[in-house]
Order: C-alpha cells, then structure tokens, then sequence
C-alpha cells in the first residue's frame, strides 16, 4: 500500500457495519486509526461482522446513532447505502467533520492501476469481463464492487503493477474527494437511485466524479450512443475513447474490448472470454424446472430497463415477481413489451401500490407478503412451458440486506418447492 501514514491515530468513525463496513473498520484497525463504528440496525449478519473485528478496541454502536460517536472525530466514513441525510452525516457537517466514501478510502492507499466502472446498470458484468480479460493476459487483478470483496478489503493485497476492475456505484461517487482511476468507464445513463438523489442532475454530478480528478494521460471511456454520456467528453481532462454496440458486440462487451484495446490485451482474448462466460448469479440464473414451470432469478435487476431487456429476451409467457424498495422509477415502461408476455404480476414490498397504480388496467395483479408466498403465488398461477421470473425493479434494502440475500431467498424458495412436489 501507499500512503499507510495517512490514517495514523486519526479518529474515524465509520457509518454501517455491512461488508463494506467491515472491511473498512479491520483496515484502518491495521493502519493504527481509532476507530468507531455506528449502525442504527442492529441484525445477525451486522452481530456476526462484529465478532469478524480484528480487535475489541475497536468500538461499536448497534440500533441507534449517537453524537458521541461522531463529535470529535478527525473523519466519517460512509458505507454506500446510507443517505447524504443520515444522522451522522448531518452531524459531521454541523461539526465540520470531513466525509469521505469506502472507494475514496482504498484509493488513498491503493497502489494499484484501477479501472473503474460506473452506470445505471451493467457494471457487475462489466467488471467481471474486464477482471477476466486481464487475468487470461497474464495480469495480477482483483474485481471489488458488488461481486467479490469490497475495495477497502483487498487494498492490503495490492501491489505496484497489480490491476482493480471496480465498481463504483453513484453513492461511492459522491464521497470521493481525490480519487483517480487510471481509466474510468461510464456504460450508461437512465432514471434511477431518485430515492437518494434529488433530481436527475444531481444523479449525474455523482456519477461525473469518476473522471473529475483524471489527468491528461488518464482514459474515460463513453457509450457513444448515450447522449448524456457523450456530452461529457467536453469536460474531461483525460482521454476520451468511445464504444458503441456493434452487430459483433453488445454495449457491455464493447466498452470491455475498448478497455482491453487501451491495456493491449489481444481482442482474441476478450472473445475467448465472451465466448466463456456463462453469465453473472442473480441476473437471468436459471434455477430449476418444476412441473414443466421453469424459474429465472434476476434478483440483480433493480431498473425498469434491466426487468424490460429480461421481459424481451423471454419467449414464454411469464409471471412476474416485482417490488422491493421504490427508487423513483416510472413503471408504465414495462408496458412497452408486457402485452402478450406477462401473464400476471405478483407483487412484494413497500413499492407495491406504486407499481399498482402505475399499471392499473394494463395487467392483471397479485400481492404476496413474502418472496417465499409469492414464489407460492406464482407456481399456483403458473401453467406448463410458463416461466416464473424474479424481476423485481426495486432495490432490496425494504426487505433483504442486498439483491443477493433476495435471490438466496427466492432460490432456496423454488428449491424447496420442488423438494415438495417430489
């Protein structure tokens, strides 16, 4: 690592105790750092990350935020999902107390050559392309973000000459200060996260922090075909490159043999991998057949657009399970390619009676108050060669700790009813 002075007997309080969290809090226990804790959720998976810390010196608040674990503290960390109006984050502003993100945090000490990857969607495949392009040319790289560990978990294993493929989501954005990938790619750009972000500009001033910082040996990467996107060219200091979707290619796989163009990785070796993979858990997984019923997890779609290419790439007719935590997203775009393809839609979560009233009169609805029961739901509704597809267009923080505990959930679901029919 570099920099391993910087944190040194500094006072730092950290802001949730998930997996990036935790990270944080072993890594700067290990750089000397006082650190505290804080999280107003006090669960099984947060009780077994602290019994995970590296030393009981390090101080924990569960259930609740209190001044006292903010008030004199040289620096907040924030884990990605708390909000810019989270308690200790209005108190580090009232005490002019600096905030800085998990991604700015790493990247002070990361020696490493990163190339970070942001968007509305497709960033985890994005990066796991990226992550195995480079390793089939014979590079040492680590893929952090939502796959993987978090970037404050690895940056103790990174060296001069190593390589990050990491994902940086708009919430990691927004806490940085000085952090400068080496190539930074920006896949896309819709309506998403207005739960958090108060307007669309504001979304992209966020998202506009992966390049803000680069310099003119630096690369930022653009969809050429996303006209947000290419405006942005004009205010970099870096190179800018352009991808496109192309009849060999699909966007994410373009912005990836760009990338690999820019490092001087062989384009045979990015179709070798293309050509490999077997796609991401979570996004379209195909998990069994039941009855001639088959079920898909797309657990990972938390956009309008990633449920609309799901619903497309879908032959069968198909029952829908949909809702979790509302973004600020208009669901009438579904109704685009709904008809004569979704059956019905089973609905879950506080977003329930938005997407209700979104589609009111264009599909017919149902309503489950677990994912187990919809899953139930669905299977009942369901007639041979139907699929049942988790979709959900949500976040999934109302009811689950991350889309991956919501495709847990929803796998182990189908599996136990298959268990049943047997």
């Amino acid at each position: 690592m570099k920099n391993t002075d910087y944190f040194k007997n500094k006072k730092v309080t950290i802001v949730g105790l998930a997996r990036s969290g935790f990270a944080c809090a072993n890594l700067l226990y290990d750089l000397d750092a006082d650190v505290s804790i804080t999280d107003n959720k006090d669960t099984d998976v947060i009780r077994s990350n602290i019994l995970k810390l590296k030393s009981k010196e390090i101080k924990v608040e569960l259930g609740k935020h209190t001044q006292e674990f903010i008030r004199n503290k040289d620096l907040l960390v924030v884990s990605p999902g708390v909000p810019n109006d989270a308690l200790p984050v209005i108190w580090a502003e009232q005490f002019k107390i600096p905030i800085i993100s998990e991604v700015e945090l790493a990247g002070i000490l990361c020696p490493a050559t990163i190339i970070a990857v942001t968007g509305s969607s497709g960033k985890t495949t994005v990066i796991t392309l990226i992550g195995q392009i480079l390793e089939a040319s014979g590079k040492r790289v680590f893929v952090c973000g939502n796959i993987g560990n978090p970037f404050c978990g690895e940056v103790q294993n990174l060296q001069i000459g190593d390589f990050v493929s990491l994902e940086t989501s708009s919430f990691q954005l927004e806490g940085t200060k000085s952090f400068k990938p080496k190539i930074a790619v920006m896949l896309n750009f819709s309506k998403n996260h207005l739960d958090r972000h108060k307007d669309m500009e504001e979304y992209l001033e966020a998202k506009k922090r992966i390049f803000i910082n680069q310099e003119k040996d630096d690369f930022l990467v653009l969809n050429s075909e996303d006209h947000v996107l290419r405006d942005l060219a004009k205010e970099a200091r870096s190179k800018t490159v352009f991808f496109s979707q192309t009849r060999e290619f699909n966007p994410n796989q373009a912005a990836v043999v760009v990338v690999g163009t820019l490092l001087g990785i062989d384009k045979n070796i990015c179709l070798k991998i293309f050509d490999a993979f077997k796609g991401l858990e979570h996004r379209m997984e195909y998990v069994a057949e039941i009855d001639k019923v088959k079920f898909i997890n797309d657990s990972k779609s938390t956009l309008v657009e990633s449920t609309i290419w799901a619903i497309k790439n879908i032959s069968s007719p198909i029952i829908l399970i949909a809702g979790g935590k509302d973004k600020g997203l208009d669901y009438r775009g579904i109704l685009d390619v709904a008809p004569n393809k979704i059956k019905e839609i089973i609905l879950i979560g506080e977003a329930k009676e938005k997407i209700k009233s979104a589609l009111r009169g264009s599909l017919s609805f149902d309503v489950a108050g677990t994912l187990e029961e919809a899953v139930m739901a669905a299977f009942s509704k369901a007639q041979p060669q139907d699929v049942v597809l988790l979709s959900p267009m949500c976040s999934s923080f109302d009811m689950f700790s991350n889309y991956e505990e919501r495709g847990n959930v929803f796998k182990r679901a189908v599996y136990a009813l298959a268990k049943n029919k047997n």
